[in-house]
């Protein structure tokens, strides 16, 4: 068992805000966008201060090609007699229960978990998520990037079998426990996201590049509102420099990857996600510069910085913290 290297001799007393339980889940997927399928699934619940109760993991028959084979080793002749997404549903939602998501990369686990449930006329009982991703950067850990193995490594703990669903769900455990300890001990409030359920699914596989508006017509349309970005607007982004919390982003056209999984995570990392582009907007991110639409010509006239949904994608990976003071 993975020694507690946070806890004070004479411990604080623990939040009474803090929540009373958590399923740190991990999923593998046979890719990334909005028609790929949860392959296998693990949760690992624990209690109010973060031991381990018990763990659960399952394959799942995707019925579809397996994807990177290369990357979970999970190859279709596996998946044949695994059950169905439908099958497992109910015991897997016993394990969600009045708990709080736990997942590194968490927008990512929870997306492709609701959209699941979404297929098989059902939703997930899940109303909070909380992104160890988020929790590292709150506790200001050293760590050299926001990768799994790396949070791993600050805390001493061995990976045997990356991307391998049980395998991951254990160590993303073991690594929460000091991490919650620590935000205990330190009185760091939880970054706690609330989880909103789809509401309807088209099965129907999207065919060539989604619609600008970010929703395929028939496909699923939450409901939502953002919370306001608790960080000042630090200007511009600026070529070469890393994004910074609080700045405001635009979307504008089509994405590869869900418009709302981008905002989603931009959002997670501190950013404001602006909904119309302004003279006070910091970047619009478009795969289409020369699109013409009403965002990428304001952006033209009043000089705001334009990158594409890669390039994006790689800032997002290193935010850097919002100014103190």
């Amino acid at each position: 068992m993975l020694e507690d290297r946070t806890t004070a001799a004479t411990p604080a007393p623990w939040p009474a805000a803090y929540p009373q339980g958590y399923a740190v889940v991990d999923v593998e997927t046979t890719g990334l966008a909005r028609d790929d399928r949860i392959i296998s699934a693990a949760v690992y619940r624990l209690d109010a201060r973060g031991e381990v109760e018990d763990h659960w993991y399952t394959t799942v028959n995707p019925e579809r090609d397996p994807g990177p084979v290369w990357i979970h080793g999970l190859t279709s002749e596996v998946l044949e007699g695994a059950p169905l997404f439908e099958d497992i549903a109910a015991e897997f939602a016993s394990r969600l229960v009045d708990r709080v998501l736990v997942a590194h990369n968490a927008v990512f686990d929870w997306s492709m978990i609701a959209r699941e449930y979404a297929r098989a006329k059902s939703q997930a009982p899940v109303r909070q998520r909380l992104c160890t991703i988020a929790l590292a950067k709150e506790l200001g850990l050293p760590l050299p990037n926001h990768k799994l193995e790396s949070l791993a490594a600050h805390f001493g703990v061995v990976q045997q079998r990356a991307h391998h669903a049980l395998d991951d769900a254990r160590v993303l455990a073991e690594a929460f426990r000091p991490s919650l300890h620590a935000a205990a001990r330190d009185g760091v409030r939880l970054p706690l996201l609330e989880c909103l359920p789809l509401t309807e699914w088209n099965a129907t596989p999207r065919i060539g590049r989604q619609p600008s508006g970010g929703y395929p017509s028939g496909s699923w349309r939450p409901s939502r509102k953002r919370p306001v970005c608790p960080y000042p607007n630090p200007g511009r982004y600026e070529e070469g420099k890393p994004l910074k919390q609080g700045m405001r982003v635009a979307f504008s056209g089509d994405t590869s990857v869900d418009r709302e999984l981008l905002e989603d995570r931009a959002v997670e990392a501190g950013l404001h996600v602006a909904t119309s582009l302004s003279r006070l907007t910091s970047l619009l991110v478009t795969n289409d510069p020369d699109s013409g639409t009403s965002k990428t010509a304001k952006a033209r006239q009043y000089g705001t910085p334009v990158i594409d949904e890669a390039a994006f994608g790689q800032l997002l990976r290193d935010v850097e913290p919002a100014s103190q003071g």
